[in-house]
């Protein structure tokens, strides 16, 4: 009775040893399974950078409003800019170009043509590059109305001064005409 004790008490931890083992050989064939979907969604996101190429050389150097790159975290990006960037879809095949705003983030473009989701970056950076200059142009006028508005209030002010150094002085030769006759 000891020995079958002993045999089955033996057999126990090798059979356990050796789900370990397994187990572990799963998780490792699993992680690799996801370590190379990873790197295909960067090759794929890597491609469409490239297909970028031309239109972002077409961007002025001193505007820095674009910042282009791809991050590498847990789900990887290809950033436009701040708020806008394309991530691939569940399939990881199909380019999804998104932008985070005030009230969430958008689905700009899906596709699974790189030629689509080049044509919706291109209609971005347009509609952004616009809207900078928009921005300026508005802000210039402002600029313009306020220094109008100090030159018109530069010359009021000088005129207070000058009316009431005026009346004091008219106050002080009455005053003094007054003691000048007691």
């Amino acid at each position: 009775m000891s020995e079958a004790a002993d045999s089955s008490t033996d057999s126990r931890p090798v059979r356990l040893r050796e789900a370990l083992r397994q187990a572990r050989i799963e998780a490792a064939d699993r992680t690799g399974v996801v370590v190379d979907l990873r790197d295909a969604e960067v090759a794929r996101l890597e491609i469409l950078n490239d297909a970028l190429d031309p239109l972002f050389a077409e961007i002025p150097s001193q505007l820095d409003l674009f910042d282009r790159g791809i991050s590498q975290g847990e789900t990887p990006r290809l950033w436009i800019d701040v708020v806008a960037h394309v991530v691939m879809g569940r399939d990881k095949r199909q380019y999804r170009f998104v932008q985070d705003t005030r009230n969430g983030r958008i689905v700009l473009v899906e596709s699974h043509d790189i030629g689509a989701i080049v044509k919706a970056v291109t209609d971005y950076v347009a509609r952004r590059m616009v809207e900078r200059e928009r921005a300026f142009s508005v802000a210039r006028a402002q600029a313009k109305e306020t220094s109008e508005a100090a030159r018109r209030r530069g010359g009021f002010w000088p005129f207070v001064l000058g009316f009431v150094l005026g009346a004091l002085s008219l106050f002080g030769v009455a005053f003094y005409a007054s003691l000048q006759q007691i």
